[in-house]
């Protein structure tokens, strides 16, 4: 069964996306070649205690830092670490998870270190326009895999792949809600969206093939061949009409 939250409940939730949204916009002052990611999970950290909220991910599940920070081929859950250094040309996914008054929010963001090549650069583009498209979808009365469908026609169209072992997912209460948001998928299938469904939608888009695998860690998820992978992740509420992003952030338009 999918949650529906009341207002009053997605005003709460909206004090913990904005704390992900400002730590993400945040984080992109200490992106750049000679930084470790363990400075940035650090920076992060503090960001978010010092508004009296809690970086969600620590703990949750065993997962050892505040944020994950995946860099080039690594999807999801890389482990920061005082050993890993930014290098100009880079591409690092930040993703934060923050708890505030019992409820959460979720974001990630795909940057560049220093200068990139155009065609990783348009990688990027092409991924976070998807997850603009995918959102457009999260409308009461449409189907969830009009989300799905939004993601995966648009990433393959232009030659990419969507990761398919990977999803989004409902937050609330609860950092990992019903249901789970497929990036890939047919128009009008799946539950029928209700204004108050709140879900994080967040495609991963690589390079190369679809196809990935788990590091000995335990967490860092990699493409099978080694290509680029990006990653954009929003809070989003179902509403009837103008789907509402609460993790809404100026990246966007100062990174890209």
């Amino acid at each position: 069964m999918i949650p529906i939250k009341n207002e009053e409940e997605i005003e709460l939730m909206r004090i913990s996306s904005e704390i992900v949204a400002k730590a993400l916009e945040h984080s992109w002052s200490f992106i750049k070649p000679g930084v470790s990611t363990g400075k940035l999970d650090e920076e992060i950290e503090k960001f978010i205690l010092a508004r009296n909220a809690r970086p969600s991910f620590k703990g949750l599940y065993g997962f050892p830092a505040s944020a994950c920070t995946s860099i080039n081929h690594e999807v999801v859950h890389g482990i920061p670490s005082s050993k890993r250094i930014l290098k100009e040309g880079d591409i690092v996914s930040v993703d934060i998870g923050v708890e505030k008054n019992g409820y959460y929010g979720d974001g990630a963001f795909t940057f560049p270190v220093g200068k990139i090549d155009e065609r990783t650069k348009r990688l990027m583009q092409v991924t976070l326009e998807s997850l603009y498209l995918g959102i457009e979808n999260a409308q009461e009365s449409k189907r969830l895999q009009d989300i799905s469908y939004a993601i995966q026609s648009h990433a393959e169209g232009y030659g990419y792949s969507v990761v398919r072992e990977l999803v989004g997912h409902g937050i609330g209460k609860s950092p990992h809600e019903e249901p789970q948001v497929f990036n890939f998928g047919k128009p009008n299938r799946g539950p029928v969206l209700k204004e108050g469904m709140v879900l994080a939608i967040e495609p991963m888009i690589n390079m190369g093939e679809r196809y990935v695998e788990t590091l000995e860690d335990g967490w860092t998820v990699i493409t099978k061949d080694h290509m680029p992978s990006a990653h954009y992740e929003h809070t989003v509420v179902v509403r009837n009409g103008t789907p509402e992003i609460l993790t809404s952030h100026n990246l966007k338009e100062e990174v890209l």
